[in-house]
């Protein structure tokens, strides 16, 4: 079982770092057609400032966080990937109270670094745990 686990949980926390990456270029994107092309109503620029997409970000990002980061938690025994990763979440949530702008993006960008910081962690953690012959 060792070798079919390890490879969903690498690939679990490989996604997550891609999804805050994509999540980090929409909030850069969004304040730039915003703020600085001045691309205001229309044009797709609801579509793109949608508070749902937001929400829908953070949800799929606490499913990610919660498989990949509380599995590796609970196998090599480490808090800081959760930690750092539920940090993250939280900072993505606040970014969810505030309006759409520089302060969101902010919130996001830190959000979004923490729990990519928390996949990186707890990849490491893994390879650690691998070349120790931990059980995965």
């Amino acid at each position: 079982m060792q070798s079919f686990v390890t490879p969903i949980r690498q690939r679990l926390d490989r996604a997550g770092i891609a999804l805050s990456a994509l999540c980090a270029v929409h909030c850069v994107l969004s304040v730039l057609l915003v703020s600085v092309i001045g691309l205001g109503a229309g044009l797709g620029a609801e579509a793109l400032l949608d508070p749902a997409i937001h929400r829908f970000g953070l949800l799929i990002a606490t499913l990610v966080a919660a498989v990949a980061i509380g599995w590796g938690a609970m196998k090599h025994r480490m808090a800081a990937p959760f930690v750092v990763a539920m940090m993250g979440l939280s900072f993505m949530g606040g970014a969810l109270a505030v309006s759409h702008g520089a302060e969101e993006a902010v919130l996001t960008i830190i959000g979004v670094a923490l729990v990519s910081l928390g996949h990186i962690l707890n990849l490491r953690h893994l390879h650690t745990s691998c070349t120790h012959g931990a059980d995965h």
